[in-house]
């Protein structure tokens, strides 16, 4: 079979982005990739690899695709792995829709609570996010953690479920010490939702989530744009 000839259009700071590069590096496939630069406009070049000028965009055999969930999801279909199993495997349509409900309930309920409390303007508005963050998972999460093992549903190795939220599960496990969040916020989940922290500890650990990660990098990134963000 003729190996297929992928590029990947990504910037190594974007969480979303991220989500790709995991995928890529659990699944082994070799690609090329081209940073493309958030902080300025894009080019009529990328523009016409994607029109809303985000990242991350995927050529696959000279087709785009875009969006990181749709990419992520593309690539487990297409080379099937321990990440997802065919729906018609036995078990595999429910494991599906188990990964498909974690992940839509970690984003939907959970993550926005990380980005505001990051970018509040004030600690008080940070603390009050951190609270509803922590108070999300206990709700939310931790029951669907009950049998991680030390990843989602009993797998010992990465499934889909970690590839679509590790990128965000490594922050908050390496931000905190830069004064990014409130450090307790930890300490607060491994008392409240042990489950939640043992698996993110895993996850925030694993290579595959690390492949891009410079933690250096993107806390003095985010330390820029939060002091931008207090000064305005």
């Amino acid at each position: 079979m003729t190996a297929p000839k992928i590029k990947l259009y990504t910037n190594h700071a974007c969480p979303w982005a991220h989500r790709a590069h995991i995928s890529l590096a659990e699944l082994q496939l070799p690609f090329e990739e081209e940073i493309i630069d958030l902080a300025a406009p894009r080019t009529p070049e990328y523009l016409k690899v994607n029109p809303r000028g985000l990242v991350p965009s995927l050529e696959f055999n000279g087709e785009i695709l875009t969006e990181s969930a749709i990419i992520s999801n593309f690539l487990a279909n297409e080379f099937p792995s321990h990440l997802l199993p065919a729906s018609n495997a036995p078990g595999g349509a429910f494991f599906r829709a188990k990964v498909e409900f974690f992940v839509d309930t970690f984003i939907s309920k959970v993550n926005g609570n990380m980005i505001k409390a990051q970018f509040s303007k004030t600690d008080e508005e940070a603390e009050s996010f951190v609270k509803e963050y922590v108070d999300a998972v206990v709700k939310e999460i931790e029951p669907l953690l009950s049998n991680a093992a030390p990843f989602f549903n009993g797998s010992e190795r990465l499934t889909q479920a970690e590839v679509l939220t590790g990128s965000f599960i490594v922050r908050l496990f390496t931000l905190p010490k830069y004064g990014l969040f409130p450090e307790h916020i930890l300490s607060d989940l491994s008392t409240k939702a042990p489950n939640f922290y043992k698996w993110g500890q895993a996850v925030s650990k694993h290579p595959s989530v690390l492949v891009i990660y410079d933690e250096k990098v993107i806390a003095e990134r985010s330390k820029e744009r939060v002091a931008k963000l207090r000064a305005a």
